[in-house]
């Protein structure tokens, strides 16, 4: 598909109703580090590549590893371009945690150039069969660039279905204890209390989306087929859309694309520039909401649960 730099990381999803950092700065203990079992003294160095999978490892971790996140938070990780202190992150690192399937293009080649020989790795992903990018395109406009999203091991957004985070982190838990068996039981510990929030917020989803069985939604960001699949929604196509000010005749070939699936509410991203929504909303008459495609926030892993149960919230609402 053909993702525009404007809307590249955002997560955009037009639903219908008809159904309906290199990041390395201390972290402020929050209620939930308090909370971690700990060691008296870490002794592991972890670098997790994107902020979804540095939330997930420090859930499990608490203060027994250094972990650090590669990716600055609200960076895009599809286009992300590795720096040198990238490299030597991971020189100096014992584990890298990554979410794979193809997520971060980038790290081949940075794991080469850092020549750790003692490097681990965990595939947070492994275990996880993929989902394939067979929505279908709906090219609303024509540009030029290329399809920057294109995932070629089936789409790695696996981190926004939270029964899927659970498996995440359950490979962590288990690569953590391989890798340092002598701090097992904290990582147990850790890992089954942020288990059981897991669970519950599964529970929170499957309650409430219940309710709107087959609500159906577009995206302009093949992000969502996740929880589609696992709340019984339906994504039914991506659409794309020019970088900035859409012309009279941009307009109307969008506007033809998002009647023909009887859009009733249009989604835009915190922090990202949503003029072309904007208007879209205003010549569709149509709602705006926001949803989180959680690459960008804090370092605190209970922002994960914070952020997706305002995005429960969110899809509730526009699927009433």
């Amino acid at each position: 598909m053909v993702i525009p730099r404007l809307l590249s990381r955002s997560l955009i999803p037009l639903l219908l109703l008809p159904m309906a950092i290199a990041c390395r700065e201390p972290v402020a203990q929050t209620e939930t580090d308090r909370q971690l079992a700990v060691s008296d003294t870490p002794s592991l160095n972890v670098v997790a590549t994107f902020l979804p999978m540095y939330w997930f490892t420090r859930a499990v971790t608490g203060d027994t590893a250094q972990v650090q996140v590669l990716i600055p938070p609200g960076s895009d990780v599809h286009e992300y371009q590795a720096r040198p202190a990238d490299v030597q992150a991971i020189a100096t690192a014992n584990i890298l945690v990554k979410n794979g399937l193809g997520l971060e293009e980038f790290l081949e080649n940075t794991i080469t150039n850092a020549n750790n020989p003692n490097l681990q790795e965990i595939n947070a992903s492994a275990g996880i069969q993929p989902l394939k990018d067979n929505t279908p395109v709906v090219k609303a406009v024509d540009n030029n660039h290329e399809d920057e999203h294109e995932h070629g091991d089936g789409n790695p957004h696996v981190w926004l279905d939270p029964l899927l985070a659970q498996q995440q982190v359950t490979t962590i838990r288990d690569g953590l204890i391989a890798a340092d068996p002598a701090n097992k039981s904290i990582y147990e510990a850790n890992a089954a209390a942020y288990l059981q929030q897991l669970q519950q917020l599964d529970e929170e989803f499957r309650q409430t989306l219940s309710q709107y069985p087959n609500c159906t939604f577009i995206t302009f960001h093949d992000a969502y087929p996740y929880i589609a699949n696992r709340y019984n929604l339906q994504q039914v196509a991506v659409v794309s859309v020019p970088d900035a000010s859409l012309s009279p005749q941009d307009l109307q070939k969008t506007v033809q694309a998002v009647q023909e699936y009887q859009a009733k509410a249009l989604f835009s991203e915190p922090d990202v520039e949503n003029r072309v929504l904007k208007t879209l909303a205003t010549d569709l008459n149509l709602p705006l909401y926001e949803i989180d495609s959680l690459e960008s926030g804090p370092l605190d892993p209970q922002h994960y649960l914070t952020a997706m149960r305002e995005n429960l919230e969110t899809i509730a609402n526009a699927c009433r």
